[in-house]
């Protein structure tokens, strides 16, 4: 008996350690892949020039810098916004409007970031009125904040309900009025609403089709919130496609450094949920 059981328990490692590898090698291949490929990319001018069609010079300049400001702007919507309904299914929701929030908020974080980006070209692109109207970076970070708003207010609520129901109880058994108990609340699960606002960050950092459909892209640098942009992402699919082997290489240059900055991000948010949480 012994025997067999230690038998499966091999047998049972060893399947796990193959489903590891299996699920590694994806990742593995694809940052080997792209370091090599875009590290030949990275040079001087890489940096400190714009984007330039003509296939024989230009940089990532203006790209980082749109990704930047368009990131920017969609996490000044969906930040605050998300937190906010966050907490407000987590403590001040009843179960039924709390409910409906969540159920809102899973189906929009399982929309196609294409149809975000329709919605907010059939809104803002087409029915603004001048001189508004057009491919601008607003409607892009608008775009990118309407996704961010449900990732940030899941990982929220879901942070909220971690911190034990004692701690809510103790307030209010001390008459402590319900704002006060929610910051409370809120400073012993900042690690996880941390996390997820930094993983929501990165993932509409990374994101295309919608900035497609809104900011279009640009061969110059910031000229105003209701003009075209570049950014990281319409950079590598404009070159991706270009078919000319130096706008192919800086595709590739690109996507190093955009790989290596979600990366990042993902190394901070482990970073911050090491920091264990003390209920006071």
């Amino acid at each position: 008996m012994n025997a067999r059981r230690k038998l499966v328990d091999r047998f049972w490692i060893a399947f796990t350690l193959v489903a590891l590898v299996l699920a590694l090698a994806p990742l593995a291949s694809i940052i080997y892949y792209v370091t090599v490929k875009g590290l030949a990319a990275l040079n001087i001018s890489f940096f400190t020039h714009n984007f330039s069609q003509v296939g024989t010079e230009g940089g990532i300049a203006n790209a980082l810098q749109g990704t930047f400001l368009v990131v920017l702007l969609a996490s000044a919507i969906g930040v605050p916004t998300g937190v906010l309904s966050g907490v407000y299914v987590a403590e001040y929701g009843s179960k039924r409007y709390g409910e409906i929030v969540r159920f809102l908020a899973d189906v929009l974080v399982g929309i196609p970031s294409i149809v975000t980006g329709i919605l907010i070209y059939s809104t803002l692109v087409l029915s603004l009125p001048a001189p508004f109207r057009g491919y601008t970076a607003f409607a892009g970070g608008v775009a990118l904040g309407f996704m961010e708003i449900p990732i940030v207010s899941n990982t929220t609520s879901e942070a909220l309900r971690t911190v034990p129901n004692s701690l809510r109880e103790a307030s209010a058994a001390l008459g402590v009025r319900k704002w006060r108990a929610t910051l409370v609340i809120m400073a012993n699960a900042l690690s996880g609403v941390t996390t997820g606002i930094l993983l929501a960050t990165a993932r509409i950092a990374g994101e295309t089709a919608p900035l497609l459909l809104t900011a279009l892209g640009s061969t110059r640098g910031f000229q105003g919130w209701f003009q075209a942009m570049e950014t990281m992402t319409l950079f590598i699919f404009q070159n991706a496609t270009s078919g000319t082997p130096f706008l192919v290489e800086q595709a590739w240059g690109a996507s190093f450094i955009l790989l290596i900055t979600v990366l990042g991000i993902n190394i901070i948010v482990r970073i911050v949920t090491r920091r264990r949480t003390t209920f006071v």
